[in-house]
């Protein structure tokens, strides 16, 4: 079979970017699995569902320019063009009022969530204009923080709604050259980072409570869709989240 094409996953090693990365594979893609840790993106690539499957492991710091060309120049050495991104690759900050964060912290997230993403839409548009044919796709991941905050987030929170800016700037660049873009807003997604989420979490009363959670494989199945069509259509947003978290409502 066919392979539908050539995939970047940011973020690879673990939770979200692991889970895309899997369901990208059963897909026929060839993906490039990027990461900081050489240790999670091994991990990641020779798992059971990823053997026998076309993987490239590229250690990456999206906060790194260098870094960042130094991937997609690997992409296209190995496999000669880039069909899909999926900018998964983020970071948060200790939940500390916004008055007690640090400088440092609050850079250390627009660096990685923002600025990263923006280091790596730059390098696939540039691929993705020169290439033939011409074209391709980048799906940002937003979160639920992309639209509504948790207590104590603000760095987290601003990069997210920032995200959403870029994704509808990225859209709207892209469309003269068969470029599209769009993003998926994940809600409680069961990963090592959500699993506070079961002994309790601050509520915007103050309270704390337990949420729900989902399994992260609907997340992969849902990029999946998402990378599945023409390039004539595009998924613009898409939100995807545990039916019963506090998100809908007040509360």
């Amino acid at each position: 079979m066919t392979a539908p094409g050539v995939a970047i996953v940011t973020g690879a090693g673990s939770g979200v970017g692991r889970a895309v990365t899997f369901a990208l594979l059963e897909a026929g893609y060839q993906v490039v699995v990027a990461g900081r840790r050489l240790d999670a993106l091994l991990a990641t690539a020779g798992a059971p569902r990823a053997v026998g499957r076309t993987t490239e492991v590229v250690v990456t710091d999206v906060t790194d320019p260098q870094s960042v060309a130094a991937l997609f120049a690997r992409t296209t050495a190995r496999f000669g063009r880039l069909d899909l991104l999926f900018n998964n690759a983020g970071t948060g900050a200790p939940p500390v009022p916004l008055e007690d964060l640090s400088l440092e912290a609050w850079r250390r997230v627009v660096d990685t969530n923002l600025t990263g993403t923006f280091l790596c839409t730059q390098a696939a548009i540039r691929v993705m204009k020169a290439q033939q044919p011409r074209g391709g796709r980048i799906i940002n991941n937003g979160s639920i923080s992309a639209v509504a905050p948790r207590p104590h987030s603000a760095p987290y929170t601003a990069t997210k709604h920032a995200i959403t800016g870029l994704t509808k700037s990225t859209s709207l660049d892209g469309r003269a050259f068969d470029i599209a873009c769009g993003q998926i807003d994940i809600g409680n997604a069961a990963t090592d980072m959500t699993a506070r989420m079961s002994t309790g979490v601050l509520q915007a009363n103050g309270s704390l409570a337990s949420e729900p959670t989902m399994d992260v494989e609907h997340v992969g199945r849902a990029v999946a869709y998402m990378a599945s069509l023409p390039l004539e259509a595009n998924v613009q947003f898409m939100t995807l989240m545990a039916t019963t978290m506090p998100f809908v409502g007040r509360g």
